[in-house]
C-alpha cells in the first residue's frame, strides 16, 4: 500500500506529526473552517436554532437500535416525541409510524447508508463530515461532531460542538436537552454486543447481525466498528450528571438492558393510568 512505504520512508517523528495534522484537520479543522467561511453552514445554522427548546418541559424517547426492541411494544410511542438513532427507520413500515427525528454521526453507517436516509420525510441530524453526501433540504441538519478531544456535554446551542461520547445515543441525549426536553427516556440501549473484540476495531459483517433488532442491520458486507462500551459509559456519567444539575432526568427503559448509569423504569408503566403517561 501506498501509506505503508511512505510510513516505511519518512521518519517517525515525521509521520506522526503528519498523520496528528490530518486528523486533526478531519475531526475538527474542517468544522472550524466551516464556520468561518461556509455559507451552507450559515444557513444550517440558522435553521438549527428554531429547534432550541422547542419541547421545553416535555419528555422524549431515544430508541436504541438492541434486539431488545423485538420484546417491546414500540406502538406505543406513535404520539411520542422520539429521537431514532442510524438505521432504526428499517423498523419504520413494521410499527406503522417514523421517529419525530434521526440522529447519525458514524461516518461508516453514513457513507453506507447516506442515500436512504436522504429519503426519509423526518428532520435529521447528521455530523458535519457527512454533509457532502446530503443536499440541503430544510430537514437536514449539520452538527458540529466529533470523537476526539474534550469530553464534554453541550448545553449550550445546537449550533456548538458535540462530543460523540462513543455512540450516537449521547449524541441524541445531547440534542435532546438543547430542545428542551425534561425527561430522557431510553430504549433499545441494550449495551451489549455478542460480537467481541477490541473497541473501535473495523469489521465487515459475514452473516446476519445478531447486536441489532434486525439482521439487515449491519448485513452481510457492511462495514462498522466495534463499540466502546467503557468510552460510552464515561460519556453517559456526564449525560447523567448534567441533567441532574438541570432538574431534569434519564430513565433506562430498555428491556434487560445492561446499561446501569440511569434509574431503570418499565416501559408499559409510562403509558398507563397508574403511570406517569404522556408529559
Amino acid at each position: 500500500m501506498q501509506k505503508e512505504k511512505i510510513k516505511r520512508i519518512l521518519p517517525t517523528s515525521i509521520w506522526r506529526a503528519g498523520s496528528q495534522a490530518y486528523w486533526w484537520w478531519h475531526n475538527r479543522g474542517r468544522h472550524v473552517s466551516s464556520r468561518l467561511t461556509s455559507p451552507v453552514w450559515r444557513c444550517n445554522r440558522k435553521q438549527m436554532l428554531v429547534y432550541e427548546n422547542i419541547h421545553a418541559g416535555k419528555r422524549a424517547f431515544i430508541i436504541g437500535n438492541g434486539p431488545s426492541l423485538k420484546h417491546m411494544d414500540l406502538g406505543l410511542l406513535k404520539n411520542e416525541i422520539t429521537f431514532g438513532l442510524n438505521r432504526i427507520y428499517l423498523a419504520f413500515p413494521e410499527i406503522g409510524f417514523s421517529t419525530t427525528y434521526l440522529v447519525s454521526v458514524n461516518d461508516l453507517v453514513l457513507e453506507q447508508c447516506a442515500k436512504e436516509m436522504a429519503k426519509l420525510n423526518v428532520p435529521k441530524w447528521i455530523t458535519w463530515r457527512a454533509h457532502k453526501h446530503f443536499k440541503p433540504d430544510g430537514k437536514t441538519h449539520f452538527i458540529d461532531s466529533d470523537y476526539t478531544g474534550a469530553e464534554d456535554f453541550n448545553h449550550t446551542c445546537l449550533s456548538g460542538r458535540f462530543f460523540e461520547g462513543f455512540t450516537v445515543t449521547y449524541v441524541a441525549l445531547q440534542i435532546a436537552y438543547l430542545m428542551g426536553i425534561r425527561e430522557a427516556i431510553l430504549i433499545g440501549v441494550d449495551h451489549n454486543f455478542s460480537t467481541k473484540g477490541p473497541a473501535n476495531t473495523v469489521v465487515v459483517s459475514t452473516g446476519d447481525d445478531p447486536n441489532h433488532f434486525s439482521g439487515k442491520y449491519f448485513g452481510r458486507g457492511f462495514k462498522w466498528q466495534l463499540p466502546d462500551l467503557e468510552g460510552s459509559e464515561r460519556a453517559y456519567h456526564l449525560a447523567y450528571n448534567t441533567y441532574k444539575a438541570n432538574g431534569r432526568s434519564i430513565l433506562d427503559a430498555t428491556v434487560n438492558g445492561k446499561l446501569t448509569i440511569f434509574d431503570k423504569v418499565n416501559f408499559t408503566t409510562l403509558f398507563s393510568q397508574n403511570g406517569k403517561g404522556k408529559a
